[in-house]
């Protein structure tokens, strides 16, 4: 069998769409590697980059389960293409964010090993990554072809446990950031998406608006709940601080902006209905 490079498709000629996101997989890598040595991490820079690499790991899950709703709602057939690329990428980037987490602990693994076991926030990462190892082990299409398509699929919808465990890690750091709350509406969005598509209103512009409205208050909900339950913050002050930009553009109002311009782009280019013969 030949071997297929990155960016190439299945007839082994060059395809753009594959060499570009190939390229684009290295961006994150390179911006901690910068981010790095100019000191932009502070005096424990290993910090900065353990927090930075799982965030890039959870961002590409997240861009890996949007390829299904772009397909779908804009008909985009090639991102088909990428998709597995964008979650190995995720994949190494989780293993990346593992090493260094080891390198801030100072590789005592007797210590890291009793994290692991009693940390909750470490036992999800722990599942969350051997999910995605399992994943990636069967991803080539030699898996495909011994495993046959449909218990392949079956296998590979653990996705979106691995994602959603991803997403809870993120959720229990020790600090409190705002992209926290961004990926988890995102995560939400994606996920009542699929819920919504199966019942065929996964390109209707309308469903869509509304899924953008609802996906915004629950990410206002779970962050004034979640920092409320963990930090002790009243949930009203919390909830306030969505209408001031004091601290930037709140994460309700940044998934109601991408909810609703993916709805208007379906209102403007809906994507084309096959006729009944």
């Amino acid at each position: 069998m030949q071997l297929i490079w990155p960016w190439q498709d299945r007839t082994h000629g060059f395809s753009w769409l594959k060499a570009i996101t190939f390229a684009l997989m290295f961006a994150p890598g390179i911006w901690l590697e910068y981010q790095y040595a100019s000191g932009e991490f502070g005096p424990v820079p290993m910090g900065g980059m353990t927090y930075w690499s799982g965030y890039w790991a959870t961002a590409l899950l997240l861009l890996a389960l949007a390829v299904t709703p772009m397909l779908a709602i804009f008909r985009l057939r090639h991102l088909v293409i990428v998709r597995r690329m964008i979650g190995v990428a995720a994949l190494l980037y989780t293993i990346a964010h593992i090493i260094i987490y080891f390198a801030l602990r100072l590789w005592n693994f007797p210590g890291i090993l009793n994290e692991m076991i009693t940390r909750v926030s470490l036992i999800v990462a722990t599942i969350s990554t051997l999910g995605l190892l399992v994943l990636g082990a069967t991803s080539l299409d030699a898996a495909v072809a011994r495993m046959g398509a449909p218990g392949w699929q079956r296998l590979h919808d653990i996705v979106y446990l691995t994602t959603g465990l991803a997403i809870v890690h993120y959720l229990m750091s020790p600090g409190i950031f705002p992209d926290q709350y961004l990926m988890s509406g995102i995560f939400f969005w994606l996920m009542a998406w699929r819920w919504l598509n199966r019942r065929r209103l996964g390109a209707d512009a309308k469903t869509l608006a509304v899924l953008a409205i609802i996906s915004s208050l629950f990410t206002a909900s779970l962050e004034a709940g979640w920092i409320w339950v963990r930090h002790g913050y009243e949930p009203l002050d919390t909830l306030a601080n969505n209408f001031s930009l004091v601290l930037g553009i709140a994460p309700a109002w940044q998934v109601l902006g991408l909810g609703l311009a993916v709805a208007l782009l379906a209102a403007i280019m809906p994507a084309p209905r096959l006729q009944r013969p």
